[in-house]
């Protein structure tokens, strides 16, 4: 027997509204529908069954992703409070049939949906505030709806309001379209109930779900002809409190999950005193000093202030009020503690294993079990000791994630440990990262297999040999042998292949990180080695042509690269590397032609490994920046001269005069054509050197200058009286 349109009980809420959840309880226990009806895409009817699940803890999200090109998704949050997921539960209990109704996902995730939202979409909630003198909206609603003590009375009094100012306004024709397809499966949820049919979906949509209110069954079906389809899926994801602030899904976020729980689980008489205790508790947590007078004085503050302002019970707003003047004593860090642990909080759902996902995210879970490595939505540094196995699990399995762009973790500080054998990561789950999942599920049902068919495509599809080199630099840690496997032999083709020594010389420094690190993990690095050897003997063979001839931005190229081949052979400790790239920038300071940027930092890093005497480099510094030198080129030897620490013109007067006098024999002119570039150069320095070398030039560093100041007859008296007093006699 169908039921009656009559029958149909439209309850208009606001999502992820505590009172809104309480009320719709209220009518379900009052009517025992013999169905329910809850706004969402129809795609959600396969996971209803998982809602009286206990493993199922919110918050979570159905979501709803395309096959073919999973980051064309959609979530629908759902939290604990939340009206839809108590009437999905309600339902479940009580053996009662519940469907869902929307636009199906199928037709709104297919491409070519037409884009046609109403860039002014009409806002009841806010004009029905104004007309109630409330200048916040979300301050009326709550004052209206949520924290009435039976609100279930004003889901009709609501749905007269809107359909009065809807009734002027022209929706868009996505809104419905929604509106027709949730009309559709209520007259089909008609016919096959036996009895009445409760709806719970959002309050702008109440109007036009009831039943006299509906336009003909014709009207609806001609709105959803033509659209295009889809094949989509739908899972279980958990949530976090903090992404239940995105207005995504059902359209709705809230910026207080923690304090929305709050009055959803607590009656209305404790609410104040037990938040109170919870923001008490999670400052003492802080090491923050919550006595408990004043927990007691704050609640009762927060009550007064409800009353003086008229409000059915005291909200978040009078509490934080309250917690700001009583607890925090006006400060605002405190109140920065109270919002982050308590108004927000931490929460973060769990899916049973029994809900469908990828073989890939199942996979991912079982790692990330024997690693001990847990979901949270706060941010923890996590330091893994590779000398553990539980720290070298978590170790690859983060390493073979940043592989496949799934950013559970990323690499932080090691706390100033100078070893290898541990590092940091900053690990934070967001929902989000199960949509990369099930992106990342094309390329293999297991996170090894995932990520070592990455990197096969990456490696095949790179443009260069840097890209190759850094690619198996990222690689390596992720214990992925037949991904390197492929890498090294990419490298070795690329390398013989290549004649660019700007790119053999940039891909010098990540090729001996990978080396290095392939000892410490005791990999097999030889060929690698062999690489690298022949890299470096071919670049120094071809420095000085490649040097010759540049313009600044070209120079400046090669200067990276030759500070990339030092840092490659000190990297490695390689003597003979070392002696034979020495000996290449050794000829190139005797080579015509080169940049005087390049000379420069060439005399610099000479000097720094003991090939060059501190005589000489002043000599050349001197002559680079005499007058008979342009001033660009002065100033290009000199920046590349002092790149690197400022401790050689701090600890060599003669070199700081140089550049000093240099500087101060500019003419106004040269000098503010020369002015960025010089900022440039210094600027490189810390703050603490920059100040060091100001003293250095303020209290004067010149011998020459103290010796032509110095005047014996007027010191005389002086020096007399101190051998006087050190009884050396005086007349000397």
């Amino acid at each position: 027997m169908a039921a009656h349109p009559a029958d149909v009980v439209v309850c208009g809420i606001r999502h992820h509204g505590p009172g809104s959840a309480r009320a719709v309880l209220q009518v379900l226990d009052r009517v025992r529908p013999a169905a329910v009806v809850i706004e969402g895409p129809p795609e959600l009817d396969d996971l209803a069954g998982w809602a009286d699940d206990p493993d199922l803890r919110p918050p979570v999200a159905a979501l709803v992703y395309r096959p073919d090109r999973p980051s064309t998704s959609a979530f629908y949050p759902m939290a604990t409070f939340s009206p839809e997921w108590n009437a999905l539960r309600w339902a479940r209990r009580h053996d009662v049939p519940v469907a869902f109704a929307d636009l199906a996902a199928t037709h709104a995730l297919a491409d070519g949906y037409p884009d046609d939202h109403d860039p002014s979409p009409l806002d009841p909630i806010g004009q029905l505030a104004a007309a109630a003198g409330y200048l916040d909206a979300e301050r009326w609603w709550e004052d209206a709806v949520e924290h009435r003590h039976s609100p279930a009375e004003g889901f009709d009094a609501i749905a007269d309001a809107i359909a009065v100012m809807r009734a002027d306004h022209v929706d868009d024709d996505h809104t419905l379209r929604r509106e027709a397809a949730m009309r559709r499966i209520l007259r089909a949820t008609l016919k096959t109930a036996d009895g009445p049919v409760v709806v719970v979906c959002g309050a702008y949509h109440a109007p036009v779900l009831h039943p006299d209110r509906w336009p003909t069954q014709t009207a609806d079906n001609a709105r959803l002809k033509g659209l295009t389809r889809q094949k989509v899926v739908a899972t279980w994801v958990p949530w976090t409190a903090g992404r239940l602030a995105l207005a995504s899904g059902y359209g709705a976020g809230v910026s207080s999950p923690g304090w929305y729980a709050h009055c959803f689980t607590t009656p209305d008489e404790q609410r104040t005193t037990t938040w109170m205790v919870g923001v008490a508790r999670a400052l003492r947590q802080a090491d923050l000093p919550a006595p408990t007078a004043s927990a007691v004085e704050a609640a009762r503050l927060a009550d007064a202030l409800a009353a003086l302002r008229g409000r059915p019970h005291a909200g978040l707003a009078e509490c934080t009020d309250a917690a700001l003047a009583v607890l925090c004593g006006g400060r605002p860090e405190p109140l920065d503690v109270i919002t982050d642990r308590v108004v927000v909080g931490h929460a973060i759902g769990d899916v049973p294993q029994t809900v469908p996902q990828v073989p890939l995210a199942k996979d991912l879970d079982a790692h990330a079990r024997s690693a001990r490595l847990r979901r949270s939505d706060q941010a923890k540094e996590v330091l893994c000791d590779l000398r553990q196995p539980t720290g070298l699990a978590k170790s690859v399995l983060l390493h073979r994630l940043d592989v496949l762009d799934i950013p559970w973790g990323r690499p932080a500080d090691a706390g100033g440990t100078t070893g290898t054998f541990k590092e940091a990561w900053t690990v934070r789950w967001q929902p989000e990262l199960a949509v990369r999942v099930i992106e990342a599920a094309t390329y293999g049902q297991t996170v090894q297999a995932a990520a070592t068919e990455r990197t096969i495509e990456a490696a095949r599809t790179a443009e260069g040999l840097v890209e190759v080199v850094r690619l198996l630099d990222r690689t390596l840690p992720a214990d992925l042998p037949g991904a390197t496997a492929v890498l090294v032999e990419e490298v070795d083709r690329r390398a013989a292949t290549s004649h660019d020594t700007v790119t053999l010389m940039a891909a010098t420094e990540p090729l001996a990180r990978v080396c290095r690190y392939g000892d410490v993990r005791q990999l097999d690095t030889s060929r690698l080695r062999d690489v690298l050897d022949s890299l470096v003997r071919r670049i120094a063979a071809a420095l000085v042509p490649a040097a010759s001839g540049l313009d600044d931005d070209a120079a400046g190229v090669v200067r990276q690269g030759i500070d990339a081949v030092v840092g490659a052979v000190r990297l490695l400790d390689h003597p003979v590397l070392s002696g034979l790239w020495l000996d290449a920038l050794g000829r190139l300071l005797a080579a015509p032609r080169v940049h005087p940027g390049i000379t420069g930092r060439c005399v610099r890093l000479l000097l720094d490994q003991g090939r060059l005497p501190g005589a000489d480099a002043a000599g050349r510094l001197s002559r680079a920046l005499s007058p008979a030198v342009p001033a660009r080129d002065a100033a290009a030897w000199a920046d590349g001269f002092l790149e690197g620490d400022a401790s050689l013109l701090l600890l060599d007067p003669t070199l700081l005069a140089l550049v000093d006098g240099w500087l101060a024999g500019l003419t106004d002119d040269v000098f503010d054509d020369l002015l960025p570039l010089v900022r440039r150069t210094f600027a490189r320095h810390s703050p603490t050197e920059r100040h060091q070398l100001g003293q250095r030039l303020r209290h004067g560093h010149r011998p020459e200058r103290r010796v032509a100041d110095w005047d014996p007859e007027r010191a005389r008296p002086a020096v007399e009286h101190v051998l006087a007093i050190l009884g050396a006699g005086g007349g000397r």
